[in-house]
This record gives C-alpha cells, sequence and structure tokens, in this order.
C-alpha cells in the first residue's frame, strides 16, 4: 500500500524547490509501484517527518530502553551478587568486562552486515536472542558462576546488533537539523534505560526478597519490543545517501554535484578493508571515537561500581550498617538509578540544543562542547570521590553533576560521525566506534577498579575502612581519563571542517 500511494500531506518548502524534484524516495520505504508506474514529482519540506517516521522513531528508542536496562540489571543488585556467589571486587568487575567484550567483538559483524543485509531481520534477531539469554540467566545456581559469566557476554553480543543498527535508520529518515534531534531523543534513552536498569533491579529485588526476578521482567518488554518492530517498522527503509551528502553542519542545504542527485540510490561497492582503510585516514572520527572511548571508560566504572562506592561510604560513616542479611539494602541503587534518568535526559537535550544554536556561529561547536563538558565533569568526579568520606550528600550532588556533564556529549558525538562520515560507511564507522570505544573504554574499567581495589585491600589489614579507600584510591583514574577524553575532542575540533568537506564530496 506504501509503494501505490504518494505522500501527498507534506508542506511545500520553497528552500528546497530546486533540489528535490524528484518524488520523495524515502517516503514509500523502498517499496515499488504495484503497476511500475511513479508518483508525480514534489516538492516536500523534510522538515515535516511522516505519522510512520515517528512510529518507527519510538519502536527503537522502546527497544534502546530496553537494552540498556538489560545493560544495568547486573550493577543495580551488584551487591547481592557479590554476595550470592562469594566474588572478589575483581571478580565482580569481571561480569561487566565479559558483557562488554563480546558486545565489542560483535559490534564489527553487525556492522557489515547493517551495511549489506536487511536491517530489520538483524534487529529483531538481537531482541530475540538477549531476551532469552537473560530470562535463562535468572536461573542460574550459586555454583555455577561461570555459567552465569558466560550468559551476561551472550547478551551483549545482542545488544550489539541493537546499538551498531538502530541509530543508521534514523540517520536515513531525518536530516538537516532534524537528525540531530531525533538522535538527541534516542540516546536519551541510555541514560534513562541505565537508571531504569538501577531502579528495576534494586525494586524488584527488594519487593521479591530473590535478585533472581530481576531478569524476568525484561524479557517481556522484549517480547513486546519485538511485536512492534514486526508490525511497524518497514522491511526495507531507503537511505536517502545523496541527499545526507548535500547538508553542511548548520543544517543548511548545499549545492549537489550533478551525479548526486536524490533519486540514486547508490549499494555498498567497497570491501569491508577498504571502508576501514578510509576510516582510519579520517581524523575527525579517530579523535572523537577516543574521545568517547574517555567517556565509555569513566561511565562504565561508574556504573557497575558507584552504587558499591556509595554503600561502603556510608558503612564508614556510620550511616548504615555492614550487609549480613541475605537480601543488602538496595537505596543506593534506587538513588543512583534516578541520578543517571534525571541527569541525562537534561544532559542529551541540553547537549543537542547546545549544539543545535552554537553550529551557526562556530562550525567546530561539536568538538568544542564536547571537550568543555569532559573537563567538568572530570573535575567534578574527583570532588566527589574527595568528599564522599565526609559528606554524603556533597557526593550525591557533585556525583549527578560529573553525570550531567557527561550526558551533554552522547547525541553530539554520534552526530558528528554522521556528518564526517560518507553514509555508505556510517554502519561501519559506529561499528569500528562501538569496537574501539568499548576495547579501551568501559570493557576493562570495571575490572581494573576491581583489581586495584583488591591489591589495596591485600596490602592493608582488612577493615571497613580499607574497604572503602580501596575503592576511593581505584576511582581516582576515571578524573584523569575524563582529562585525557577532553583532549581528544579539542583535536577533533582541528580537523572537523576538512573532513566534514570531505565527507559531503565523496
Amino acid at each position: 500500500m506504501l509503494g501505490s500511494v504518494c505522500t501527498g500531506n507534506m508542506q511545500e518548502h520553497e528552500d528546497t524547490d530546486l533540489l528535490l524534484q524528484e518524488q520523495l524516495e524515502g517516503q514509500n520505504y523502498g517499496a515499488a509501484a504495484a503497476d511500475g508506474t511513479q508518483c508525480p514529482s514534489v516538492s516536500v519540506s523534510r522538515n515535516s517527518p511522516t505519522k510512520r517516521d515517528c512510529l518507527v522513531v519510538a519502536v527503537l528508542c522502546f527497544g534502546n530502553l530496553i537494552n540498556f536496562i538489560d545493560w544495568f540489571i547486573v550493577p543495580g543488585i551488584l551487591l547481592d551478587i557479590q554476595k550470592y556467589f562469594g566474588l572478589s571486587d575483581g571478580e565482580t568487575g569481571l561480569l561487566q568486562t565479559v558483557f562488554t567484550l563480546c558486545y565489542m567483538l560483535a559490534a564489527p559483524i553487525f556492522g557489515y552486515l547493517g551495511d549489506r543485509y536487511n536491517r530489520k531481520i538483524i534487529l529483531g534477531a538481537g531482541i530475540f536472542f538477549w531476551s532469552g539469554v537473560t530470562l535463562g540467566s535468572s536461573f542460574i545456581t550459586e555454583l555455577h558462576y561461570r555459567i552465569f559469566v558466560l550468559s551476561r557476554g551472550l547478551v551483549g553480543i545482542g545488544s550489539a546488533s541493537y546499538s551498531t543498527i538502530a541509530p543508521t535508520i534514523i540517520a536515513d529518515l531525518f536530516e538537516e537539523g532534524k537528525r540531530t534531534t531525533v538522535l538527541a531523543i534516542f540516546y536519551i534513552f541510555i541514560p534513562v534505560g541505565s537508571g531504569c536498569g538501577y531502579i528495576l533491579a534494586a525494586g524488584v529485588a527488594e519487593s521479591t526478597g530473590d535478585w533472581h526476578w530481576a531478569f524476568r521482567v525484561t524479557p517481556c518488554m522484549g517480547g513486546l519490543a519485538l511485536l512492534l518492530l514486526i508490525l511497524l517498522v518497514p522491511h526495507r527503509i531507503q537511505r536517502r545517501t545523496a541527499a545526507h551528502r548535500a547538508l553542511s553542519i548548520s543544517g543548511t542545504i548545499r549545492r549537489e554535484m550533478p551525479d548526486e542527485m536524490p533519486d540514486v540510490h547508490r549499494a555498498a561497492k567497497t570491501t569491508w578493508c577498504q571502508d576501514v582503510g578510509s576510516l582510519v585516514q579520517n581524523c575527525s572520527f579517530v579523535c572523537s571515537s577516543l574521545g568517547l572511548t574517555a567517556m565509555a571508560f569513566v561511565t562504565g566504572a561508574l556504573g557497575v561500581w558507584m552504587p558499591l562506592f556509595l554503600y561502603r561510604a556510608q558503612v564508614v560513616q556510620g550511616i548504615v550498617p555492614p550487609c549480613l542479611q541475605e537480601s543488602c539494602n538496595s537505596s543506593n541503587s534506587l538513588i543512583f538509578g534516578g541520578i543517571t534518568i534525571g541527569t541525562g535526559i537534561l544532559g542529551i537535550i541540553a547537549g543537542a540544543e547546545a549544539a543545535r544554536r552554537l553550529r551557526k556561529i562556530n562550525n567546530k561547536a561539536d568538538p568544542l562542547i564536547c571537550a568543555t563538558s569532559m573537563f567538568i565533569s572530570a573535575l567534578c568526579l574527583y570532588i566527589a570521590l574527595m568528599v564522599a568520606q565526609t559528606n554524603i550528600l556533597s557526593t550525591f550532588i557533585f556525583i549527578a553533576c560529573g553525570e550531567l556533564f557527561l550526558s551533554v556529549n552522547w547525541a553530539v558525538v554520534t552526530d558528528i560521525l554522521l556528518y564526517v562520515v560518507t553514509p555508505r560507511r556510517q554502519s561501519t564507522a559506529i561499528a569500528l566506534q562501538i569496537l574501539v570505544s568499548h576495547l579501551l573504554g568501559d570493557a576493562g574499567s570495571p575490572y581494573l577498579i576491581g583489581i586495584i581495589s583488591n591489591t589495596v585491600q591485600a596490602r592493608n589489614i582488612p577493615s571497613l575502612q580499607w574497604s572503602f579507600w580501596s575503592m576511593q584510591y581505584s576511582f581516582v583514574i576515571c578524573a584523569f581519563v575524563g582529562v585525557l577524553g577532553g583532549g581528544f575532542f579539542l583535536l577533533t575540533s582541528l580537523y572537523i571542517e576538512e573532513d566534514r568537506e570531505e565527507a559531503q564530496r565523496l
């Protein structure tokens, strides 16, 4: 039906009249008219997305929410899991490290598949796979810790399929200034999903008295997401390659080359190695990816260890007693989850809006915003660590500020990738960015923090005080990595104009 009915409810837009005389490719989502005829040429406003586009984005956002809820269920009940399996800090950190390693190793594979095969099928398979494994992990007993670790790795593989491909669908549906806004909405569900993961895990564990039930809620949500994907997302979504290339950083339309008219649809004709070679030579892509790696390192360490760090700080201050019963106090996970949701939403919206406004006066606005927010975040996190032993309220405040400025970068970094990389390599670029940022970032940071904590404790007399200090000393590394990330974003600003122009020519 979509292929045989022309979209006649779009508003006429004078600025695009000379550029878009052909029929709107994307609105039929790749379907052809049944009788082989073409709809009349129309002049459209790409600032007015169709209702179908909005439904597609809503489904993708819901899937992203579930993705990150599953990601942060374990940190939400980390103290219970540590007691249940009898784990040290290093062994506890290994859970998230295995998850992230599998996630990042699978990302390039799904990037390759996403550039060449049907993305809807890949997304659906990923949702089904990780939801099923999450449900199965809820029945693992305390004697099978290794199987539990394996299950977290398999969930990471399923999550990689989603995080790699879903943003490229949004990039195909929305252009000009709309793309940044819609990506901001999509990436809001990273902190929202993360925070909901803490809250859901802690709430279910506290209400049922058994942390295993936390792993039995999201598979039901995953089933609903799969059903919505099947019903509402078109089987094929046309890639608007030429139109994308015509965009400048400020959202204005540039004059297209004769061979880049909107009715031209080009398939990926290069090999994966050629794509990677081209991306490695893209300085903006490389530097922004390293900046994202620093962000991932910090957020990975905070996400896994911060509730436990806050608990140990409260024990040292005498606010709460040591956990000796079967089910531990989950209030810190609930509070930290709420902070993650609130600061994530506010930070992503603020970052997207700041980028939208500042691009009009400075073509280097995006990397400069990212650099500034990284520096401020590192300072806030360092102060939070230093005051944790004496003032828990100040600790929460500075942690919230640190997370707020980290969240500013999520949508902005992705938008940088989308306009410095030619569209036919975007899935591969996102996959490589995921690989690098997780390999050098949050894949190792939870385990590294745990190992450093174990080492500090082993060299001193075991006590509650040293249990706190060991985690505090370990966390200091995150502040320095944050400063390093800010430096990489500053380097990005040196190359971004040249690389953007190059992407528009290709």
